[in-house]
C-alpha cells in the first residue's frame, strides 16, 4: 500500500497541487470486483481544500487515472454500518448514496478516521458520522500504528493531529533565498547528491568562519586554551587505553590467519558481482530503446518521407528490442517482464496507428484515382497507378514491420487493400471497355445493323446485352443462309479490310493496356506486401496448349490453383484474382461481341490472344495473367472451332439455283476469301497448328459439296460443275501456296484434268454422232472376233454404208457442228473462271485424235477402198480458229 500511495501522490496529487493523506482500497457493493482507491487529500496552498478523490488503475498498463473528485463539504453522512461488529461496508452520502466494500476492516477504519480528523479541523464538525463507535474514533491512532507499516502511519492514519497540522508555508524571503540559492546551482534539482554535498562544504566554511570570530575573542580563546588542557589529559588516557587494547589485539593475529583463509570467498564475491554487471549491462545494451523512437512510434508523421523513415528505424530498433535472446533467468526479473509489456505496448499502439493511417492511403487513393477516370472515359487507355505506387512503396519496410509483429493487423491491411482496389480497377475498366465497345462497333454498319453506333448508354458489355444481340442478328441468319461467313450476323462481304484492320487494333490496344496494368499491380503487391514471386518449375506449356482441346485446356488452367494458400506466390495469385476479377467476364463479352460483329474477328482475336498468352507464360506461367488469358484463350479457341464448324454447316445447306448455270459455288469463292485473310492474319503466328487443321476439315468439306451440288446440277452438266471449281480451288492453293493442304492442292488438279477430259470426250460425241456410231459398230464387230479386213463384208458396215455416212458429214456441216458446240459449251462454262478456250483447245485436240483414229480405222478396215473423210485436219484447224475468233 505504501508504493501505491507514493505512486499515487507522485503522478496523481504532486501535478495537482495536492497532498494525499489517506487512502482505501474498495469495489462498489454488489457488483463485479472492480477495484479503485478512494483518497483523501488537501491542498498545498491556501485556502485549504479538502477533497475525497476516486483513482481508477488503467487497463492497458500499470499507471492510474483520476476518475472522480468530490469535496468534502458536499459530504453528508459517513455511514460504517455496523459500530459493534466489524464489516467492511461503509456508505458515503454526498449527491447520492455510494456504497463501498473496503479491501480489509483496518483501511476502512483508518480512513474513516482520517475523514472525522479532517471534518473537526476543516469543517467545525458538520459531518454526521454514524455506525461508527466513538472508541474506534479515539483510539484509533494507536490500532492504526500498530497494524499500518511503518513510515505511513504518520501520512495515512494520523497518529496525532500534527500530522495534519505538520505542513508549514514558507515566507517571501525564505522563498526567495531558497530561489536564488538553487538559481546558483543548476542541478539542484537533476542532481540531488551533488546538490546535498556542495550546500555540506559551504556549511564547513561557514562553520570555519564561526570558529574564527569565536577565536578573535581573547575570553573565548583562554576558556579554549583550558579546553585544549583537559582534551589532552583526555588524549593521555585514550593513548594509555590504546596501549592495553594494542596488547589485546595480538591475541586477535590468530584470528586474522583464519580469516586469511576465507579471502576465496571474497573473491568469489567479486567473480559474482563481475558476471552480475555483465548481466545488466547485456539488458541495458540490447533492452533499452531511445526516447527518439519511442516518440517517433507514438507520435511520428507517417505522411511525410522524413517521418516515414524515422517510423521504420524506431520500428526495427523496437523489433531488435523484442527479439532479443534473453539469457536464461532474465525472463524473471521484474524490469524485464515491465520493458517487454512496455515494448509490447509500443508494438500494438504503432501497429494501430500504421494499419489506421494505410486504410485512409487506400480509401484516399480510390477518391482520388476516381476523379481521374473522366479524363479516360474517351480514349482506350487505362489510368496509370504508378504515382500511387510509388507513394506506397515508401511504406513497403513498414508492412514488412507489421507482418513479422502483428500478422493479424497485416492480413486485414491486405484484405481492405484488395476490398478497395478491386472496386476502383472494376469501375476503370468497366469504363474501359464500354470505350473498346463503342470504338468497335461505332463507325461500322454492322454497328448500325445492331443498333450500337453511337449509343455509348446502350452499351453496357452484359450478358443481357449480348443475349439481345443474339435475338437481333437471328433474322440476318435466316436471310442470309446462303452465305458461308453469316454466323447468326453478317456476310463478311459486308465488311470492308478497314473494319477488320480497326477491329485488330483495338483488341491488341486492349491487351497490349491490360498487360503492363495486371503487371504493374503483381510487382507493386509483391514489393509492398513483401511477398516473393517464385519461377514454377512446372507449367502448361504453348506446345500443350495447342494440343488440348477446349475441355482439357481449360482445367489445365485452373487446376494449377490450389485450393489453400500454401505459399507466397499463391497468396500475390488470389490478390490478383480478387482484385482484377472482373477482367475475365469483360474480355468474354468483347469476344462475343467481336465474334456477332463478324465471326472471322475469331481469327484475329486467336492470332492475337495465343501471342499474348505465349508472351506471359515466359515471364510466369503460373501468374494470374497468364491464367486469365490462358481461360480467355479457350474461348477464343472455341469460337474459332465454332466458325469453321458453321462454314462446313452451311457448306451442306447451301441450295443452288435449277434455271441459272452454277458457275463457281459461293462457298468455293468464300474458301478463297477465308484462307487469303487467314494467310494473312497468321503470318508468323504461335498457333498456326490450329489454323491447319481447320484447313483440312474445310477443304474436305469443299470437295465433298462441290461434288454434292454437281450431282444435284440440272441446268449446268456435272463434269463443267466439277471442272470450273475444282480449277478455281487449284489456282487458289497455287497462289496461296498453304504447304499443309499440298495434297489436296494435287487432287484438286487432278479432278480438274479428269473432268475437263471428260467434258470434252461427252461433248465430242454430239457433231458427228452418226460417224461415232458406226465406227463403234466397227470396233465392236473386231472385238468379237471378226478379222478388220472382213468388217467390210458385214451388210451394215459395208463400203456403201461408210460413203453414205460420210457423205452426211461434209466439211460445212462439221463446221456447223463446231459451231453449235462452241456455242453449248460458251452456255456451259461461267465467264469468272475464263476455261472456254482451254476447253476448246482440247475439243480441237480430241477431234484431230478421233479424226486420226477414224481414218486409221478405215485404212485398216476398208483398204484399198480409197474412201476419205471428205474435210482434213488442217480444215479441222481453220474451222475451229475461226469459230474461236467469231465468237
Amino acid at each position: 500500500m505504501t508504493a501505491i500511495k507514493h505512486a499515487l501522490q507522485r503522478d496523481i496529487f504532486t501535478p495537482n497541487d495536492e497532498r494525499l493523506l489517506s487512502i482505501v482500497n474498495v469495489c462498489k457493493a454488489g457488483k463485479k470486483k472492480r477495484n479503485c482507491f478512494l483518497c483523501a487529500t488537501v491542498t498545498t496552498e491556501r485556502p485549504v481544500q479538502v477533497n475525497v478523490v476516486k483513482v481508477k488503475k488503467s487497463d492497458k498498463g500499470d499507471f492510474y487515472k483520476r476518475q472522480t473528485a468530490w469535496a468534502l463539504r458536499d459530504l453528508a453522512v459517513v455511514d460504517a454500518k455496523d459500530a459493534v461488529k466489524e464489516s467492511p461496508e461503509f456508505d458515503l452520502h454526498f449527491d447520492k448514496v455510494y456504497k463501498w466494500v473496503a479491501s480489509s476492516t483496518v483501511e476502512k477504519n483508518t480512513f474513516i478516521s482520517c475523514i472525522w480528523k479532517l471534518n473537526q479541523r476543516y469543517l467545525r464538525k458538520k459531518i454526521d458520522f454514524i455506525n461508527v463507535s466513538s472508541q474506534l474514533l479515539e483510539e484509533l491512532p494507536k490500532v492504526a500504528e500498530e497494524s499500518v507499516p511503518s513510515g505511513e502511519n504518520q501520512s495515512v492514519a494520523g497518529g496525532d493531529e500534527e500530522a495534519v497540522d505538520e505542513y508549514q508555508e514558507l515566507n517571501a524571503r525564505e522563498e526567495q533565498d531558497i530561489e536564488i540559492m538553487m538559481e546558483g546551482c543548476e542541478y539542484a534539482i537533476a542532481n540531488a547528491e551533488a546538490f546535498a554535498e556542495k550546500l555540506s562544504r559551504e556549511l564547513q566554511v561557514l562553520d570555519g568562519a564561526n570558529i574564527q570570530s569565536i577565536m578573535a575573542s581573547e575570553k573565548q580563546v583562554n576558556i579554549l586554551m583550558k579546553l585544549l588542557d583537559e582534551a589532552l589529559k583526555e588524549v593521555d588516557q585514550i593513548e594509555l587505553k590504546l596501549s592495553s587494547y594494542e596488547e589485546m589485539l595480538q591475541s586477535v593475529k590468530e584470528q586474522m590467519d583464519q580469516i586469511s583463509e576465507s579471502n576465496h570467498l571474497i573473491h568469489l564475491s567479486n567473480t559474482n558481482n563481475v558476471k552480475l554487471l555483465s548481466e545488466i549491462e547485456f539488458l541495458v545494451n540490447h533492452m533499452d530503446l531511445a526516447k527518439g523512437h519511442i516518440k517517433a512510434l507514438q507520435e511520428g508523421d507517417l505522411t511525410s518521407s522524413r517521418g516515414i523513415e524515422a517510423c521504420t528505424n524506431a520500428a526495427d530498433a523496437l523489433l531488435q528490442c523484442m527479439n532479443v535472446a534473453l539469457r536464461p533467468g532474465h525472463d524473471m526479473l521484474h524490469a524485464v517482464k515491465q520493458q517487454q509489456q512496455r515494448f509490447s505496448d509500443l508494438r500494438e499502439q504503432f501497429a494501430r496507428r500504421l494499419a489506421s493511417h494505410l486504410n485512409s492511403v487506400f480509401v484516399q487513393q480510390g477518391h482520388d484515382q476516381s476523379s481521374t477516370l473522366a479524363q479516360h472515359s474517351a480514349e482506350l487507355t487505362l489510368p496509370n497507378h504508378h504515382p500511387f505506387h510509388r507513394d506506397l512503396l515508401r511504406y513497403a519496410k513498414l508492412m514488412e514491420w507489421l507482418k513479422n509483429t502483428d500478422y493479424g493487423k497485416y492480413e486485414g491491411l491486405t484484405k481492405n487493400y484488395m476490398d478497395y482496389l478491386s472496386r476502383l480497377y472494376e469501375r476503370e475498366i468497366k469504363d474501359f471497355f464500354e470505350v473498346a465497345k463503342i470504338k468497335m462497333t461505332g463507325t461500322t454498319r454492322e454497328g448500325k445493323k445492331f443498333g450500337l453506333h453511337g449509343s455509348s448508354g446502350k452499351l453496357t458489355g452484359s450478358t443481357s446485352s449480348l443475349n439481345k444481340l443474339s435475338v437481333q442478328s437471328s433474322g440476318n441468319r435466316r436471310s442470309q443462309s446462303s452465305s458461308l461467313l453469316d454466323m447468326g450476323n453478317m456476310s463478311a462481304s459486308d465488311l470492308d479490310v478497314a473494319d477488320r484492320t480497326k477491329f485488330d487494333k483495338i483488341f491488341e490496344q486492349v491487351l497490349s493496356e491490360l498487360e503492363p496494368l495486371c503487371l504493374a499491380e503483381q510487382d507493386f503487391i509483391s514489393k509492398f506486401f513483401k511477398l516473393q514471386q517464385h519461377q514454377s518449375a512446372s507449367g502448361t506449356t504453348m506446345n500443350e496448349v495447342e494440343e488440348m482441346d477446349g475441355v482439357a485446356l481449360s482445367r489445365s488452367y485452373t487446376s494449377g490453383v490450389p485450393q489453400t494458400v500454401s505459399s507466397e506466390k499463391d497468396m500475390i495469385r488470389q490478390m490478383m484474382t480478387k482484385i482484377f476479377r472482373c477482367i475475365e467476364p469483360e474480355l468474354n463479352n468483347l469476344i462475343a461481341l467481336g465474334d456477332k460483329i463478324d465471326s472471322f474477328n475469331s481469327l484475329y482475336m486467336l492470332v492475337k490472344m495465343s501471342h499474348h498468352v505465349w508472351t506471359a507464360q515466359n515471364v510466369d506461367p503460373a501468374s494470374f495473367l497468364s491464367t486469365t488469358l490462358g481461360n480467355v484463350l479457350v474461348t477464343v479457341k472455341r469460337n474459332f472451332d465454332k466458325c469453321i464448324s458453321n462454314q462446313m454447316k452451311q457448306m451442306d445447306e447451301v441450295k443452288i439455283s435449277k434455271k441459272s448455270k452454277v458457275g463457281i459455288l459461293p462457298f468455293v469463292a468464300e474458301f478463297e476469301e477465308f484462307a487469303a485473310l487467314a494467310e494473312s492474319i497468321f503470318k508468323n503466328a504461335e498457333r498456326r497448328g490450329d489454323l491447319d487443321k481447320a484447313y483440312i476439315k474445310l477443304i474436305r468439306a469443299v470437295f465433298d459439296s462441290v461434288e454434292k451440288v454437281a450431282n444435284e446440277s440440272q441446268k449446268t452438266p456435272r463434269d463443267v460443275v466439277m471442272m470450273e471449281n475444282f480449277h478455281h480451288i487449284f489456282a487458289t492453293l497455287s497462289r496461296l501456296k498453304i504447304s499443309c493442304l499440298e495434297a489436296e492442292k494435287k487432287e484438286a488438279k487432278q479432278k480438274y484434268t479428269d473432268h475437263l477430259q471428260s467434258y470434252v470426250i461427252y461433248s465430242l460425241g454430239q457433231p458427228l454422232e452418226k460417224l461415232n456410231h458406226f465406227f463403234e459398230g466397227v470396233e465392236a464387230r473386231v472385238a468379237q472376233g471378226i478379222r478388220e479386213e472382213e468388217v467390210s463384208y458385214q451388210l451394215a458396215f459395208n463400203k456403201q454404208e461408210l460413203r453414205k455416212v460420210i457423205k452426211e458429214y461434209p466439211g460445212k456441216e462439221v463446221k456447223k457442228g463446231l459451231d453449235n458446240l462452241y456455242k453449248k459449251v460458251d452456255k456451259h462454262l461461267c465467264e469468272e473462271e475464263n476455261l472456254l478456250q482451254v476447253v476448246w483447245h482440247s475439243m480441237q485436240d480430241e477431234f484431230i485424235r478421233q479424226y486420226k483414229h477414224f481414218e486409221g480405222l478405215i485404212a485398216r478396215c476398208y483398204p484399198g477402198s480409197g474412201i476419205t473423210m471428205e474435210f482434213t485436219i488442217q480444215d479441222i484447224l481453220d474451222y475451229c480458229s475461226s469459230i474461236a475468233q467469231s465468237h
